[in-house]
């Protein structure tokens, strides 16, 4: 028996019973079903941060707005494929705004969460032409994307960003697209998992290489205006969330309301295709649709089969929440910014205690705090590093299912973490340094 915050024996049965031979490799729902476990015997609490769920409540505009669509009955009609007018048109406000990038609002398109949007992307994009049939992942990124393609039998290719910042992007997306069989390339920023930010000179080369090969690229702001060193709130003014948007017609956005807006429940963000792709024909799509417009294809052939719509009452909650952005009513960046006070003390916990920070800066410049960071420990690798975390009661991902080469990372959310818990960080970790001394 071996004197961990949690009870050792328990831990180590409760891992065997999940039958998961490599926590390394475990999904992020997994390991939230094995801490579930643990706690339920144990009656201990873990730090958690193995999920990116929203620690903080809903927007108030958006829940009235939605309560009120549900008193008027729109529970009881379907609502239209390509979106409500009102949630269509505040979206687009919102990206001319926010991202200083015009769209109509016909390329407005609600989704059911980011993770429709994406799928539904890639299930047309790989349909467009039959020489490019496959997806680029700039990674770290989110684990579940591969998931999809894996769903779908589709094909993919991935590098680290990390070692291409700078002018080196260049170099590396010329190495890949240039053999001709990139359909799409996909990113966040900020990035999950690790909170870097690509910058405006890196984004004007994904453009670059977008527009020279013809390949459409997948922008993810899952955490749209939540790079916290620069005031990103000001509707209308600079500076702008960053986005390839403005160097490019080649592109598709997935803005979330799951993490800016703290609406994660009711699965619902928009997909922003840009006019000209929008608009544009490709005679690959007839195979499949109706049309080789490329716009109607997403609205009417694969997000229809996705689903008969998005959830109604949930349009009517966006729509208000953009709406009271726009008008300068609702400060939503002020009400995330608690995101990255957290992180910045619990960064500095963790390397007090000796473990140090993977991805650290943004080419020259420190890494922001935000939403997610990733650590490591000196002598361990990701899947041992994770395993022997959860013997001291805190639990993350490994950074090794997120296309990093980082293999000795982890990834911690701060979001769940309360600062009530700060106390009990601060002991399992000490612990965690003087069980692991470091020579």
């Amino acid at each position: 028996m071996k004197d961990t915050p949690i009870n050792y024996e328990i831990v180590r049965r409760k891992i065997e019973e999940s039958n998961l031979k490599n926590l390394g490799q475990a999904s992020i729902r997994e390991i939230k079903k094995l801490i579930d476990g643990i706690e339920l015997e144990t009656g201990e609490h873990y730090v958690r941060m193995e999920m990116g769920i929203p620690g903080l409540p809903p927007a108030k505009a958006g829940v009235d707005a939605e309560i009120e669509a549900l008193k008027k009955g729109v529970a009881s009609v379907y609502p239209d494929i390509q979106g409500i007018p009102e949630l269509k048109n505040e979206a687009s406000r919102f990206v001319k705004l926010f991202l200083n990038v015009i769209v109509d609002s016909e390329g407005c398109i609600p989704t059911v969460g980011s993770m429709q949007a994406s799928f539904a992307a890639f299930v047309t994009l790989n349909r467009m032409n039959r020489m490019k049939d496959t997806v680029l992942f700039i990674d770290p990124g989110f684990p579940v994307h591969k998931q999809q393609l894996t769903v779908l039998g589709q094909k993919w290719e991935s590098f680290d960003v990390y070692d291409y910042r700078g002018e080196k992007l260049k170099e590396k997306l010329e190495s890949i697209l240039q053999k001709g069989n990139i359909s799409s390339m996909l990113y966040s920023n900020p990035n999950n998992p690790s909170w870097i930010c690509l910058t405006e000179d890196e984004l004007k080369i994904i453009a670059e290489m977008a527009d020279k090969y013809d390949v459409i690229v997948l922008e993810d702001l899952a955490y749209v205006a939540m790079d916290f060193r620069k005031d990103l709130y000001t509707p209308g003014k600079p500076p702008y969330q960053a986005t390839v948007a403005r160097y490019t017609d080649n592109y598709i956005l997935f803005i979330s309301s799951s993490k800016a807006f703290s609406y994660a429940g009711q699965r619902i963000g928009v997909m922003i295709i840009s006019d000209t792709l929008y608009n544009k024909s490709y005679p690959g799509l007839k195979k499949y649709y109706k049309t080789e417009q490329f716009g109607y294809s997403m609205i009417f052939g694969t997000l229809y089969a996705l689903s008969a719509g998005v959830t109604h009452s949930a349009q009517y909650a966006l729509a208000a929440m953009y709406k009271a952005a726009n008008d300068g009513e609702f400060n939503f960046v002020e009400q995330v910014k608690d995101y990255g006070e957290k992180a910045k003390i619990m960064k500095k916990l963790f390397i007090d205690n000796g473990f140090y920070i993977v991805y650290d800066k943004d080419v020259d410049e420190p890494i922001a705090d935000g939403f997610y960071f990733t650590f490591a420990y000196p002598g361990f690798n990701g899947n041992d590093l994770l395993t022997e975390l959860i013997y001291y009661g805190i639990s993350a991902i490994s950074l090794e299912i997120t296309g990093s080469e980082k293999k000795e990372g982890i990834r911690a959310c701060v979001s769940l973490v309360r600062r009530d818990q700060f106390p009990d960080l601060e002991y399992r970790l000490k612990k965690f340094n003087e069980d692991h001394p470091v020579s």
